[in-house]
């Protein structure tokens, strides 16, 4: 069933009193299904204080994301690979940029690997900022990583979520190669707004990386998603969910973007929860097996729960 929730759609704009000079932050715009509890310090603490103790990373707070309570209560953690500071400028991400990016740390898949020991981790994803400066542009240290982590942890399942590799289909073949629970790459954002959204990213390289791991391994599930806001139409999501399945991807999620301060693109229009789900039904019918949708979903929310 369709429904008609044109009346709560809400923008920055549309909200009286809530203009580009008067808002203070972003939060004083955002609807009520948005809002969510930063959940109490002794459910964060032993993620933090295990992170911050061996200076790693984790996309969870370089990405401020809005789960990292409910997941750091769980014990678990998405590790953000090669540094906080990315290579990229892509308009709606909160990651570090802007800056040159700090050398790779030679510890940090030990690090890594030891961390998902102490948490107990049977499911662990690992992502990284994109680091073009590099010669292999960190698939090499995916590589290492996984490898690390299998040795101390060899019940543990390890999930990708990759940068596109400028398109070099080796580099994408090399992870693929090491077979991980699942292969991650996120397109973002529909066709027509890749420019603006995601500066040095291209939506047809983002559909290769996806084809060519199945080219690898065709067991190996890929996975996808979409950042919803940025004033893209439903028939131009359906058309990516389309275009994304043609690719023979598996996964999928779809969230609310939520504008990360005033420097950042602003929200052109927040999907009310009964459109996720209706988004998330029409993906099942086109054959993903899995699906997160829903306003705080992000890329790695529940993804153990999918293996």
């Amino acid at each position: 069933m369709k429904s008609d929730l044109s009346h709560v759609s809400v923008t920055s704009e549309s909200v009286p009193g809530s203009t580009e000079k008067k808002a203070r932050s972003p939060l004083a715009t955002l609807p009520p299904w948005l809002r969510r509890s930063i959940g109490k310090a002794s459910e964060l603490s032993t993620v933090q204080k295990i992170i911050k103790q061996r200076q790693i990373h984790t996309i969870c707070e370089e990405g401020r994301c809005p789960n990292r309570a409910e997941c750091y209560s769980q014990k678990t953690a998405t590790f953000l690979l090669m540094g906080p500071t990315c290579t990229r400028a892509c308009a709606f991400c909160q990651v570090d940029k802007g800056h040159a990016p700090m050398p790779l740390d030679p510890e940090e898949p030990d690090k890594i690997a030891e961390s998902v020991q102490l948490l107990g981790l049977k499911y662990v994803v690992l992502t990284s900022v994109a680091r073009d400066d590099l010669p292999d542009q960190g698939a090499g240290w995916f590589v290492k990583t996984m490898e690390r982590v299998r040795e101390v942890n060899p019940g543990t399942e390890i999930e990708v979520l990759t940068p596109d590799f400028r398109g070099q289909r080796d580099l994408v073949v090399q992870v693929a190669e090491a077979n991980p629970a699942c292969y991650n790459h996120n397109i973002e954002t529909v066709r027509r707004l890749q420019r603006p959204v995601r500066r040095g990213a291209k939506y047809e390289r983002s559909l290769d990386v996806l084809r060519w791991v199945k080219e690898v391994n065709p067991d190996i599930p890929t996975k996808s998603g979409l950042m919803l806001g940025h004033g893209e139409t439903e028939a131009e999501i359906v058309e990516t969910l389309a275009d994304l399945r043609g690719v023979k991807c598996d996964r999928l999620t779809l969230g609310q973007y939520m504008r990360p301060s005033l420097d950042h693109l602003p929200v052109q229009r927040y999907w009310h929860p009964d459109e996720f789900e209706k988004l998330g039904e029409i993906a099942r019918n086109m054959g993903f097996n899995h699906v997160r949708s829903g306003p705080l979903v992000r890329s790695s929310y529940h993804a153990g729960q999918d293996s």
